[in-house]
């Protein structure tokens, strides 16, 4: 049987789906204040919600005896903490399927002699990064257990990141078997878009750092802060400085908002130096394409902010992010030797 083939290329991009669906739940989960509603973590029986009153009431006083219920919702009545459950519930579900997804398909094409070496252990990889999500995921949720009902916005960031980075490495996995054949490329070009790719992943997490602190309610005015400040005086309060760029929501909102305008800049430049050379059609369509999702991107996060972040342009900023950085890690993939 030939190895690396298209049942393999296959399992590999529903491995990338179902770590976009999971992301976006994640998102969900996150703008409803969902995400500490399971104070436990079971990795089997959890599997099952609560089944009957008896079941959904010892998870409810489970839920009460942590500080979200008694300095946030504690006028929830059992109704309230279902909705919120579920998300979480949905979450994790999508969790243990997409550790399944990866790990039963890659045992079968293992004993089947399916994988080159070189796949096998970049899969290995791909596994590594899955269970450490999974801890990130864990690690996040119990940092809202102990004094205040919210995340660390940090660990927040650490666990979307890594998400991303999932995402981006098993669909690298997927494209090195969809094209085996590389071409020469210009490494001027290449470290470029390399440059812009850092950049993009520092705004990602800029983006979480925003979520986690929900520094997105603040400010709802573009281009300007509060209407007439390009710096409002609150992003600066914090000492020592830089205190404000990464623990500041005023700080932290400046900085993407900002940054933002880097991400379009680093693109723009990328697609006008393609401009004079001689691409494939591949590469062609990876820079047209990043010029076109950065500024729906950007626009999304314009609306976003002045809206105060709805439940839906929330989400579909955070989907704009996932496929701005799916295109750059095509056409990174495309110009890499």
């Amino acid at each position: 049987m030939k190895k690396d083939n298209k049942k393999v290329v296959y399992w590999l991009l529903t491995g990338c789906l179902l770590i976009f669906i999971m992301v976006i739940i994640g998102g969900i989960t996150r703008l409803t204040d969902s995400g500490l509603s399971i104070s436990n973590y079971k990795l089997i029986t959890g599997t099952i919600p609560p089944i009957g009153e008896a079941e959904w009431q010892e998870a409810f006083d489970l839920y009460k005896q942590y500080p979200e219920y008694q300095k946030l919702h504690y006028h929830f009545n059992l109704e309230d903490f279902k909705s919120i459950y579920f998300w979480e519930w949905l979450h994790r579900l999508i969790g243990r399927l997409i550790g399944l997804v990866f790990i039963l398909p890659f045992l079968y094409f293992l004993a089947t002699k399916q994988l080159t070496k070189a796949t096998i252990k970049k899969c290995v990889v791909l596994l590594a990064l899955g269970g450490f999500q999974g801890f990130l995921g864990w690690y996040m949720v119990k940092s809202g257990l102990v004094d205040m009902p919210d995340v660390s916005h940090y660990r927040l960031a650490a666990h979307l990141t890594t998400a991303f980075l999932t995402f981006a490495a098993t669909l690298w996995v997927a494209l090195d078997l969809i094209y085996p054949n590389k071409k020469p490329i210009n490494a001027k070009f290449r470290n470029l878009i390399i440059i812009s790719y850092g950049i993009l992943i520092i705004q990602i997490i800029y983006g979480a750092f925003v979520a986690g602190l929900k520094a997105g309610l603040l400010h709802n005015h573009w281009p300007l802060m509060n209407e007439n400040k390009f710096i409002h005086e609150t992003v600066y309060v914090l000492d020592p400085f830089y205190k404000n760029l990464i623990e500041n929501p005023s700080g932290i909102q400046f900085v993407h908002r900002t940054f933002a305008y880097l991400v379009v800049a680093s693109i723009v430049l990328l697609w006008f130096k393609s401009r004079k050379m001689t691409l494939t059609l591949p590469q062609q369509k990876g820079i047209n394409m990043l010029l076109i999702l950065v500024f729906c991107q950007f626009l999304l996060g314009v609306f976003t902010i002045l809206f105060a972040v709805p439940l839906w342009l929330g989400i579909a900023h955070q989907i704009g992010a996932f496929f701005l950085l799916s295109t750059m890690t095509f056409t990174l993939h495309r110009f890499s030797k």
